[in-house]
This record gives C-alpha cells, sequence and structure tokens, in this order.
C-alpha cells in the first residue's frame, strides 16, 4: 500500500493573502494591484530554506492550472546546473489538476489528473509514495482544504499585510488542530513554520458561567 504526505508550502502575507507574490502580472484577479509583494523579502536565508524544502522534503509537485501554466513557462527556460531549485523542478514528477487542460503537457515529466481534483487528489495519495507538495494553486488548496486532504503546512509568512486578494484559509476548510513542529526567520523577517496535523479541534470555555 501506498504512503504519501500531501504538503502545503504557501507564501502568505500576516493577513493570510497569498495572491500573486511574485509579480505584478502574475494573478490580477478581482482588480489585485499587490502582485509581487514578496520580492523585497527574498534574501539568502529565504533561498537558503526554500532550497533545503524542495531538495530534502518533495518527491511530486501538485499544481493547479494556473500556476502550472507560471510555472511551465518559467522554470523549463532556467538551465543552469547550478540552481538546485530549478534542478529539481524540471526533473520530478509534476501533476495537474485541470478540467481544461487536455493531456498534451509539455513540461518535462508533467501527468494531468483528469476529473474532480478533489477525487483525483484522493486517488493520487494512494497511488505514489512520498511527499506531494502544492505550491501556489490557491484555489486547488482550497479544493484540498475543503475535503480535508492536507496533512502539512510550510508557511512562511511575510511582514506585510495587503487587506485584500485570495487568503490561504476561506470559509469551507474543514476544522483540524495543528502542531508546531518547526518554525524559523529569515533576516528579512519571514517567518517560517511547519505546522503537522493533531486530529480534530478541540473545545473548552473560559467564561465562569460555562463551568459552573
Amino acid at each position: 500500500m501506498s504512503s504519501s504526505k500531501l504538503i502545503v508550502t504557501a507564501f502568505i502575507t500576516m493577513d493570510g493573502v497569498m495572491q500573486a507574490p511574485g509579480g505584478p502580472g502574475e494573478d490580477v484577479d478581482a482588480g489585485f494591484e499587490h502582485g509581487g509583494w514578496q520580492v523585497p523579502y527574498v534574501d539568502e536565508d529565504f533561498m537558503v530554506l526554500m532550497t533545503g524544502v524542495f531538495e530534502q522534503t518533495a518527491d511530486h509537485l501538485l499544481l493547479g492550472r494556473r500556476t502550472y501554466d507560471i510555472f511551465a513557462a518559467h522554470w523549463p527556460r532556467v538551465t543552469d546546473e547550478n540552481d538546485p531549485i530549478a534542478v529539481k523542478l524540471n526533473a520530478m514528477p509534476k501533476y495537474v489538476a485541470s478540467r481544461t487542460l487536455d493531456s498534451s503537457l509539455e513540461w518535462n515529466n508533467s501527468h494531468l489528473l483528469k476529473g474532480e481534483a478533489a477525487e483525483s487528489v484522493a486517488q493520487l495519495k494512494e497511488q505514489v509514495d512520498g511527499v506531494i507538495m502544492t505550491q501556489g494553486s490557491s484555489d486547488l488548496i482550497r479544493t484540498l482544504q475543503e475535503h480535508d486532504l492536507v496533512d502539512e503546512y510550510r508557511l512562511l509568512i511575510n511582514p506585510v499585510v495587503l487587506g485584500t486578494g485570495k487568503r490561504l484559509f476561506a470559509e469551507g476548510a474543514a476544522p483540524v488542530a495543528w502542531t508546531l513542529t518547526e518554525s524559523g526567520a529569515t533576516g528579512a523577517g519571514v517567518q517560517y513554520c511547519v505546522y503537522e496535523r493533531a486530529g480534530k479541534p478541540q473545545y473548552g470555555s473560559f467564561l465562569l458561567d460555562d463551568q459552573a
């Protein structure tokens, strides 16, 4: 029986926005005007951290349609063998959850997941071993959250508030408790936090009336 873990790695702001961290034209849905908000916080510490995440953690990459298109337009053009992230991304198995793409994916080792995303990703988790990592792909992540398919979060929380944009957590996410298993900070102030599943949320009360 296959054994896999699905990890969501996300770049987010202090108010949870994950939309378009890499550039102004990356994702302008709903008139988003803050594209490229993460760039000022990408320092040497950040790159060392992300290199470790890709090299040591990810065995498979799971993407939504929009993020796949962005990655496929960029990473195959990075042919420097001294760039460990590019080497890993270009070689590793990549799975794309989309109802609009056809099966002719040009980026090396890319595979289309057909049908509804929740069902096809659940099947993927049963079929492969190791770590399946999701990057970007906010719409796909929302589906994964609604169907309780996420096993771990690796969040890079940037010291900025935008007040608008697509957020990591939205209405409809399945209730889950998480345990902080790793944390750190870069010189630019990005907080790196790893959260693993800890079962269902537990509840109590600080109200005196409830304790009587």
